[in-house]
Formats: structure tokens, C-alpha cells, sequence
């Protein structure tokens, strides 16, 4: 059953769960995730998942802690009385979480994805306006404005804010808008830290279970760089080298913007750029799904997202899962963006140098 990450670094999916951690109700689910299940398909399901889990899953102990509950659930047949296949699957992610919170863990029927729709209470600036991707890029006066909801695989978003941010690479300072960001892989990192750095820098550093690396091949980007480990880990270090041929942007002042929605992908550039202290970050603390991995395919037509290892600050071991990173500037969601332009119009045109501090 292969884990789906992409062919190029170790992804951070797009996180499905909302800021409370409960799963996402899903879309409009296609035929077969309409079909009756039996009660032996879905110890099948369970049994399958229970195994995965206790192999793959980024943290050793709660994934031998949530097969067990698997198992339990599956010999008592506590799920006999639902025979819809969405329903299972919230029944089994609910129960997952029960044993230990994760901001990916899901079970799903192939094929159905949980909304991105934003609740109707949520600020207006944390909600998405566009295809998944970069939303928005504009100049506001001399500054670089690019609005992010997701970091798509592939390279056509790092290619859009890179030609942007060459265009006018002459700009006083950038603002990332990742207040409806919810998550992706690292590919339009990639393309765009390197103009914003004078040095080689190790944003984060990024652990996964060595058995999960066994059972799947996973091809890395040249920005992983492999890291000494304890038995068990494979470990790779997240590494920005500066463009060589554009120097422009590199003293140009970065804010970033969050909301409690900012989720996954998005969390680990806000964590980069906080411990690098390259940039500033305004609004509030971010959701808190720090654990990455893919989709493993199941019997019976289910689908599950297994984390496989954790993104975490190499200086002090902390990561993000179940806490998110909080902002250098505090403020709500939908004030960030003037906040944080009008401290550049009272700053002068160098660096952002916020203070150190913990995530």
C-alpha cells in the first residue's frame, strides 16, 4: 500500500482537521463511498490501519497505542451499527484522536476530501478567495504583497511568486500572507527563500520514522540534507542557500502573516523564519499541525493520512503539533496585514530583526 508523498521532498499535506483538531466534515462523497459496509470490511479496514500505524506512524508509542485501540475496537465490533462509509470513517478518526490529538490523522473513503470551506464565524482575511495557491500578488507602495492559501506540489506556485518577487525585487520589504494557508509540500519554499538570505541557513530539522522510509521509496530535494540520527530516525536538516545571482531582496524587511488557521506547510516556513529571525511574524498563533507525511491506500475503498515524522526547531527540540507558533506581534487575524504596514512605515528600510523566542 504505498504512502503517497510526492517525488521530491518529504511533504507536509495540506492539514484537513480545523482549529479545534476535530475533522473536517467531508464533500459530497462519490457512488462507492455510498456502498454499505460490512462489519468484517471494516475489521479488514482496522486491521490494516492498526498495522500501518504501529509501523509508520512519526511517534513510535502513540502509534502502538492507537493499533491497540484498533484492535480493540475491532474485536468488540464497536463500529457494527454503521454501515455508511463517511461515518465510519469520522467514528474512527474520532476515536483515533481520543487516544492522541493529531493535526493529520484522518480516515476517509477514497476519493473524498474534507472541505476547505471556511466556517462562516472565521475572520474574513483567514478564509480562502482563490484556486488552491497563491491567491493574490501586489504592490502596496514599496512593499511586496503575496497572499498564500496553500503551497501546491509542483513547481507552478514557486514559479509565480518567484517571478513576482524578481519583478520587483527593488521593493523595502515583503509581506507573506498565510492567514488562509492550510497546508501543502515545500516546493514554493524553495523557490523563494533563497532571496531572501545572505548566508547558508538550516530553517528546520525534519525526523521520520526509519521503518515508514523502508516501506516507501522517498525521493528528497537537494534543500534535505542528511543529519546523524538515533536508531530508528532518519533525519534530514531543511537548509536554505542564497541565490547567488540576485542579492536584491536579501536586506529587504519580511513579515509574515498568520491566523489559527495558518496549518502545516505554512507553519513550518512561519518556524523557519522565526528561528532564522528573518522575519516578523503578525497575528495569531497558528494552528498547530506539525507532523508530516501522505495518504496510505486501504482495503475497501478507505483512504488514511499517516503522519510519518515531525518538523521541529533543531535548537531546542520543540516542533509546532499541538501548539502552533506564535507571533512575534500579537494581534487578531484581520488587523495583521495593517499592523504590520504600519510598523514599515515607521521602520527604516533595513532588516527585520524581531527578538528571539520560543515558538
Amino acid at each position: 500500500m504505498p504512502l503517497l508523498l510526492p517525488p521530491l521532498v518529504l511533504a507536509l499535506a495540506a492539514a484537513a482537521t480545523p482549529v479545534a483538531g476535530v475533522p473536517a466534515a467531508p464533500e459530497a462523497a462519490p457512488s462507492a463511498a455510498r456502498t454499505a459496509l460490512s462489519p468484517t470490511e471494516q475489521r479488514e479496514v482496522l486491521e490494516r490501519l492498526a498495522g500501518i500505524l504501529a509501523r509508520r506512524f512519526a511517534d513510535a508509542d502513540a502509534g502502538r497505542r492507537y493499533a491497540a485501540r484498533l484492535r480493540e475496537q475491532a474485536a468488540r465490533n464497536a463500529y457494527a451499527a454503521i454501515t455508511d462509509r463517511a461515518e465510519f470513517g469520522r467514528a474512527v478518526t474520532a476515536d483515533l484522536q481520543a487516544v492522541a490529538p493529531d493535526g493529520h490523522l484522518r480516515l476517509t473513503p477514497a476519493g473524498v476530501r474534507s472541505s476547505r470551506a471556511a466556517a462562516a464565524d472565521l475572520p474574513a482575511s483567514t478564509r480562502a478567495s482563490g484556486p488552491p495557491g497563491l491567491e493574490e500578488a501586489r504592490m502596496i507602495g514599496d512593499v511586496a504583497y503575496l497572499r498564500f492559501n496553500e503551497f501546491p506540489q509542483g513547481p507552478e506556485t514557486g514559479a509565480a511568486a518567484r517571478a513576482f518577487l524578481l519583478a520587483h525585487a527593488d521593493a523595502r520589504a515583503v509581506v507573506l500572507d498565510l492567514r488562509p494557508h492550510r497546508g501543502g509540500g515545500q516546493d514554493t519554499m524553495d523557490a523563494i527563500l533563497p532571496l531572501f538570505y545572505a548566508k547558508p541557513a538550516t530553517l528546520l530539522r525534519m525526523d521520520t520514522r526509519a521503518d515508514a522510509e523502508g516501506d516507501v521509496p522517498i525521493s528528497v530535494a537537494p534543500t534535505m540534507v542528511r543529519q546523524s540520527a538515533p536508531e530508528g530516525i532518519v533525519r534530514r536538516d531543511h537548509i536554505v542557500q542564497p541565490d547567488a545571482a540576485e542579492a536584491r531582496l536579501r536586506d529587504a524587511a519580511v513579515y509574515v502573516l498568520t491566523s489559527r488557521r495558518t496549518a502545516s506547510a505554512a507553519e513550518h516556513l512561519v518556524l523557519g523564519l522565526k528561528r532564522t529571525r528573518r522575519a516578523v511574524i503578525v497575528g495569531e498563533t497558528t494552528t498547530g499541525a506539525g507532523r508530516f507525511g501522505g495518504m496510505v491506500d486501504l482495503p475497501h475503498g478507505f483512504s488514511a493520512f499517516v503522519p510519518i515524522g515531525r518538523t521541529y526547531d533543531p535548537d531546542t527540540g520543540l516542533g509546532w503539533e499541538g501548539r502552533g507558533v506564535a507571533p512575534d506581534i500579537a494581534v487578531p487575524a484581520d488587523d495583521a496585514l495593517a499592523v504590520a504596514l504600519e510598523r514599515l512605515a515607521q521602520s527604516n528600510a533595513g532588516p527585520a530583526s524581531p527578538p528571539a523566542v520560543s515558538p
